[in-house]
């Protein structure tokens, strides 16, 4: 993490509460605030289940929620 300019945060799958459900989304934005990352962190969709700029909102709304909860 040191040298990263970049960090992709990547989703798949959402449940109803609005979080991720195939991997521990949490979990992983710790570990990038923990590390003292402050470069730009990338928003991405891959899944089926939801149209791409849907998703990708999920997702960028997902960031914005665990900003104030991590």
């Amino acid at each position: 993490m040191p040298y990263a300019k970049g960090v992709s945060a990547k989703t798949f799958d959402f449940g109803p509460d609005g979080e991720e459900n195939t991997l521990d989304f949490r979990r992983h934005m710790q570990i990038v605030q923990d590390s003292g990352f402050t470069g730009y962190i990338g928003v991405e969709y891959e899944g089926n289940d939801i149209a791409a700029d849907p998703g990708i909102k999920l997702t960028r709304d997902l960031l914005l929620n665990l900003g104030g909860r991590l």
